[in-house]
């Protein structure tokens, strides 16, 4: 005869169920140069992070103004997959725009 508990149920399922925990987030940030044209910024931050034009112009302001600029939150992997798109950008059209990222 076989046994009835030869298969974990779902009662013992819920029993061991771990608690699941969410991944941690960085900040992409987006540096001021001498060089990169603001609307080219303005073209990055619409293409790479999908911002509403408003939205990008006025990241691009506080890059120009402050030296930096917030262009998102993001997983890791998200972050710096954005990370890498910009400096592709940059470095096909000539620029030297430069991204980091930071735990949010």
């Amino acid at each position: 005869m076989p046994r009835e508990n030869s298969k974990p149920g779902l009662s013992e399922a819920i029993k061991t169920k771990r608690k699941l925990q969410e991944p941690p987030l960085f900040r992409v940030i987006m540096h001021n140069d001498h060089y990169t044209t603001m609307e080219f910024v303005v073209e990055v931050l619409l293409a790479v992070f999908h911002l509403p034009e408003q939205e990008a112009t006025l990241i691009m302001l506080d890059i120009h103004k402050k030296g930096q600029g917030q262009c998102g939150v993001f997983t890791y992997d998200i972050a710096m997959s954005k990370i890498s798109r910009v400096h592709d950008l940059a470095n096909e059209n000539g620029f030297p725009l430069r991204c980091s990222c930071e735990p949010a």
